[in-house]
């Protein structure tokens, strides 16, 4: 977020991407001040690691559940999550006890997932050459021919549930991913109240839901990681991969099928100068 504009915050726990329905409320009331998890490889000291093995359940979901988006390729995005972090020199592997695969890593920060029997055997990490807390993932899924600044919902959905599959949300505190790991099932994409956060390319202003004759904007409370303006967060919002990503961040009505697959998203971005608040 740039420097001066008020603080968007938010729940702790990445999102609350691992609280289950209704815990919303509670949660903002009873933050407590928890040790952010760190993670080990080989690439450099304490990197962002993915499992490799959760990642090919992903792509493996992404095939069965492909009629969400028909026409979509699945890629994978790395994004920043803390102040300053640069990515466009990014060193990206597939390490293993005797396999090593580099990764090409596009300008946008995607790539592909290739699949290697050998390292499935070695249980390998898909993992940079960032150290850990740095960085955080997501699915990107995109049909193509969509116009610029849209996204198709159908392609949301589906990115919720790849991206659960493949344990991609980073550094939720070891005993809340614990205590609702049945959370981390691609159920929660179509349950209500989730909170599985998307990122557009830019700060938001605003986002409309477009379907046929229907446009309906998207309330405020699924915007800016739904806690804008909240002082009493700040302390927590280094638990959420969304730290610097915070004024791009929104939710999407993954679980309301009055909204077919078909919707668009229409973002509104902010004006130089422009805050939501």
């Amino acid at each position: 977020m740039s420097a001066g504009r008020p603080a968007l915050v938010l729940l702790a726990a990445c999102g609350a991407l691992l609280l289950p329905p209704g815990s919303f409320a509670q949660e903002r009331s009873t933050a407590q001040t928890l040790p952010p998890v760190t993670i080990t490889g080989k690439a450099s000291g304490e990197p962002v690691e993915k499992s490799y093995r959760r990642m090919l359940r992903g792509m493996d979901l992404f095939e069965r559940e492909h009629a969400l988006a028909p026409l979509a390729t699945l890629r994978f995005q790395v994004l920043p999550r803390k102040p300053g972090v640069r990515l466009d020199d990014l060193g990206l592997y597939v390490v293993g006890k005797t396999v090593e695969i580099p990764l090409d890593v596009a300008p946008d920060r995607t790539f592909a997932l290739p699949r290697d029997r050998r390292a499935v055997e070695e249980n390998a990490q898909v993992s940079p050459d960032r150290p850990a807390l740095t960085l955080t993932w997501r699915a990107d899924i995109r049909s193509p021919g969509l116009p610029p600044g849209t996204r198709r919902l159908g392609d949301l959905r589906l990115e919720c549930m790849v991206g659960i599959e493949a344990g991609l949300v980073s550094n939720s505190p070891s005993w809340i991913a614990g205590l609702f790991a049945a959370a981390e099932t691609p159920a929660y994409c179509q349950g209500d109240r989730n909170r599985y956060l998307f990122f557009a390319e830019r700060p938001l202003f605003g986002v409309t839901l477009v379907a046929g004759e229907r446009r309906e904007a998207l309330p405020v409370r699924r915007l800016w990681a739904g806690a804008m303006g909240d002082l009493r967060l700040k302390d927590e919002l280094h638990f959420c991969d969304c730290e610097v990503l915070v004024d791009r961040s929104y939710f999407a009505p993954l679980e309301d099928r009055s909204w077919p697959d078909d919707t668009l998203l229409l973002f509104e971005f902010m004006e130089d100068g422009r805050a939501p608040l």
